[in-house]
């Protein structure tokens, strides 16, 4: 699945969209990995067609707008949008190809293996047919509404992402069908367990649908029955001048274009025939391009939604865990005299995120907490986060939430929730003007023997409790008085009582954040040059910013080592002479999603460390409020620095990339590491990480 090229005619950035396909490909390649359980494959797959669902509403939608409204800008590659589109077509063509063989070739054989074998109604046993036909019409056929598309008549409103069924109906001509269509709603299963005693085997929704389509139209003969689906525009943007009280509302209206964006992609199934397809063209005016026919069932995500929990199966699965908490913070010890003693790391999902929980629950609990503020990017929805403060208003104390409307695909919900805080008492702001909310900190301020004493959660990853189970993230629990500083001006900065407050220990975007990182980056820089001791590791989820990667190639050239670990999009081009031979560029994709961001700096000898909810991207030091905070606990410290190290040998779920841009596996077989699986195990915090020598 690599591509070749030569770095001596490449350009120095890569670009961003192509990047990204192909660390979604990295996903896949987990899909179709042997050494992963068999229902942990099929759920890499469903991972990698969500992801890309989600690329095509974003991504590829905001190109094509762009394209369409004829602007010509070149990205840092010297791309114009409509020669990006055209790459991005061409790559997401190969990638369903790829998907579809890793569906036949993979997660077939592993369905089997679990005893979820998909059948076809060609496959069907008589007896088999007879129970689907029952299963049709009791609870399939009830469901289904047919609609006539007909020239004098508008569109019917064909849902984003939902399977539909298309089909061609004889009319009063004979040669002139009829195209009728009907949603498959969300309340059907996608897929129907036949009864043991019938045999084993698992029918799909459509396939059943096909087959007793007649029934669909009685009194017409129905010739053709396709399932298809279409993916439209969900890039859309609040207005960046609506005031603070007006986000709630404008976000409530920009929700509905979703339902009605255009279409960007329309899928089909690969012997759909051609005059079908190009009826659904001219429907949702899709070029060519856009039409993706994979040779495997549509809308993957079911494999994870629907088969992947199925009961019976742990053998097939990752074992199960359970997260550590720190004895300190155990049921029945004293939180904050614990805190006071000492900061407490977290490293999700190997600690558990009950940690968080127990600090923002004994805050809403305990009679001397006066106040607690938190940022919400997003939750769950069944938040025991937003239970607490909840809680905590109705006892009495102050709390303020920022929850931001404009985190993607969860404004909904937080427009929920929202709604639910304010009911409770919270003071909630609905995000800001122009920027996104993206940092994640939580204060509370409890009355002591000696005053008002601030405690301080800080991190780089949601207040989620579902996905800090799948997520790795890292966070810092604090009374450092410092930090308690910082954080009460950083809250009254964004509810609006202060502008650019002074700060002690952290640094903010967008104002502080992007100089912080060139002026970190230009010590290294200068400590190389001068001889001194210099070397940078750096963790995030991606590297995108053309000017912070020109001054890491800067650094490079000076001669400073520098270990980058980005999961997902690099655009920074690793390894090529003159350029960038200090940079090492590596990504882990495994069993959890690496999601923590974490910097060091080796600062001529004595080390600095940070955690961050950024990303070096444009987005994130341009346009959203951030937070970057030094870890200066020796322990916590000595923990961030084996986890990158360990994560940096890691043999097994590592790849590299090549000065071409493309990856490959990093594979020693004499020397075995996979960092998530020994930090599992306790490998990774507790010892067994050689320390990295820095230049």
């Amino acid at each position: 699945m690599n591509e070749s090229g030569d770095p001596a005619l490449t350009p120095i950035y890569i670009n961003r969209e192509l990047s990204w396909l192909s660390f979604n490909r990295r996903v896949l390649q987990e899909a179709a990995n042997p050494d992963n359980p068999p229902l942990e494959q099929l759920k890499f797959l469903s991972i990698s067609a969500s992801n890309l669902d989600e690329f095509f509403m974003v991504r590829f939608a905001s190109l094509r707008a762009s394209a369409l409204a004829g602007n010509k800008t070149p990205d840092p590659c010297g791309l114009s949008p409509h020669e990006q589109l055209q790459l991005i077509a061409m790559d997401a063509q190969s990638f369903a190809a790829e998907q579809a063989t890793v569906f036949h070739e993979h997660i077939l054989p592993a369905l089997a293996q679990a005893g979820l074998s998909l059948l076809s109604m060609r496959e069907a046993s008589a007896a088999q047919a007879r129970w689907a036909e029952q299963c049709f019409a009791r609870e399939i056929l009830p469901k289904l509404s047919l609609t006539i598309c007909e020239k004098s008549k508008p569109l019917p409103s064909i849902r984003s992402r939902l399977l539909h069924m298309g089909l061609f109906l004889l009319g009063e001509k004979k040669d002139e069908p009829i195209f009728a269509t009907t949603p498959l709603p969300p309340s059907l299963p996608r897929t129907f367990r036949i009864p043991a005693a019938l045999g084993e085997g698992i029918l799909l929704l459509e396939d059943i649908v096909t087959a007793f389509a007649g029934q669909l139209a009685p009194g017409r003969r129905v010739t053709e029955c396709w399932p298809y689906r279409v993916t439209r525009d969900a890039d859309f943007t609040v207005p960046e001048d609506a005031h603070t009280d007006d986000l709630l509302i404008e976000t409530k209206k920009s929700l509905s274009k979703r339902m009605t964006g255009d279409v960007v992609r329309l899928e089909v199934e690969a012997s759909t025939p051609e005059d079908f397809v190009h009826v659904l063209r001219k429907l949702f005016s899709v070029p060519g391009n856009s039409v993706m026919a994979p040779r495997c069932p549509l809308n993957l995500t079911f494999l994870l939604k629907e088969l992947y929990a199925t009961e019976g199966l742990d053998a097939l699965r990752y074992p199960s865990f359970k997260g550590h908490i720190p004895a300190r913070l155990a049921e029945g010890k004293a939180l904050f005299a614990a805190l006071r003693a000492e900061d407490v790391f977290l490293h999700h999902p190997y600690d558990s995120f009950d940690a968080v929980l127990r600090f923002v629950r004994d805050a809403a609990a305990d009679p001397r907490v006066l106040a607690i503020k938190q940022t919400l990017y997003r939750v769950s929805g069944n938040s025991p986060v937003i239970k607490a403060l909840c809680d905590a208003a109705e006892a009495g104390k102050r709390v303020t939430v920022l929850l931001e409307l404009k985190a993607r695909f969860d404004e909904e919900n937080n427009i929920r929730w929202g709604e639910v805080l304010e009911r409770a008492g919270c003071d909630v702001i609905y995000g800001l003007p122009r920027v996104k909310t993206h940092s994640k900190i939580t204060l509370v301020v409890r009355r002591e023997g000696d005053g008002l004493k601030r405690y301080v959660h800080l991190g780089t990853g949601n207040y989620n409790d579902v996905t800090a189970r799948l997520y790795t993230d890292m966070g810092l629990i604090t009374a450092d008085e410092a930090l308690g500083v910082d954080a009460q001006a950083f809250f009254n900065m964004i509810t609006g009582f202060s502008r650019e407050p002074a700060m002690r220990k952290l640094i903010y975007a967008p104002k502080m954040l992007r100089s912080a990182l060139a002026e970190l980056i230009g010590r290294e820089t200068a400590n190389a040059r001068a001889g001194l001791p210099s070397g940078i590791t750096a963790k995030m989820n991606s590297l995108v910013d053309s000017k912070v990667i020109d001054l890491l190639y800067e650094a490079s050239q000076a001669g400073v080592p520098i270990r980058l670990i980005v999961r997902g999009i690099c655009s920074l081009r690793a390894g090529v002479p003159a350029l960038s031979e200090n940079i090492a560029v590596r990504s882990i994709v495994g069993r959890f999603l690496e999601h923590s961001r974490a910097f060091r700096f080796e600062n001529g000898g004595n080390p600095q460390i940070f955690l961050s909810s950024a990303d070096w991207m444009p987005r994130n030091l341009n346009r959203r409020v951030e937070l970057m905070f030094p870890v200066e606990n020796p322990v916590a410290r000595e923990r961030i620095e084996r986890v990158l190290d360990l994560q940096w040998r890691d043999t097994v779920k590592a790849w590299q990339m090549m000065p071409d841009g493309t990856y490959s596996r990093v594979l020693r077989a004499w020397d075995t590491v996979n960092a998530q699986e020994a930090l599992l195990e306790g490998g990774g915090t507790s010892g067994g990480a050689a320390p990295w020598t820095p230049a």
